[in-house]
């Protein structure tokens, strides 16, 4: 299941894969269409956009360990968004992180997104999947409840909150 064909809530035909070293070159005119207030809540810093050194470090990653996954558009070859899940040492449970382009926000695409990398994890037979969303990012927080995870305040950070979602609990169809 690593690719799939999806189509977004606004009919647009997208392509779910594992995201490759050559994708680096589709990420500027991707960044291009991600605000700065998207990438400060993906990020959890201000920042203008990604450096170079950044986008080879997000592309360059251990599969043994870690798992990210890039959504195409298939008319266009465009990168649409993309999802991570990084492995803990122990190989029970991952973290995530997710940016999709800005005016794409509320089409179905991080859900989509969002539910490839869930099942993917639970095919690898990691127990949860986790992250760390800001406290102000109630669309995250809204989309993360809508797929079952439970939310709590981070104790070491103030205005994070922590989402966990225990694989055991999805069900097999909710992941197909």
């Amino acid at each position: 299941m690593l690719s799939h064909h999806v189509v977004t809530l606004l009919g647009e035909r997208v392509l779910l894969r594992p995201l490759k070293r050559s994708d680096a070159a589709l990420y500027p005119d991707f960044l291009s269409d991600v605000t700065q207030g998207d990438l400060r809540l993906r990020f959890f810093s201000a920042m203008r956009e990604l450096s170079p050194e950044m986008i080879d470090k997000l592309v360059h990653y251990d599969v043994s360990t870690t798992m990210a996954f890039i959504a195409i558009e298939e008319d266009t070859g465009r990168m649409l968004g993309v999802v991570r899940l990084h492995g803990d040492d122990k190989g029970e449970s991952g973290e995530f992180a997710i940016l999709v382009r800005t005016h794409l926000k509320g089409h179905g695409l991080g859900w989509l997104l969002m539910k490839h990398m869930i099942a993917n994890a639970k095919a690898k037979g990691l127990k949860f999947v986790r992250g760390q969303v800001l406290a102000e990012n109630t669309t995250m927080l809204a989309m993360c409840s809508e797929l079952g995870f439970h939310a709590a305040n981070d104790p070491l950070e103030r205005g994070v909150k922590e989402v966990t979602l225990p694989l055991d609990e999805v069900p097999a169809e909710a992941t197909a």
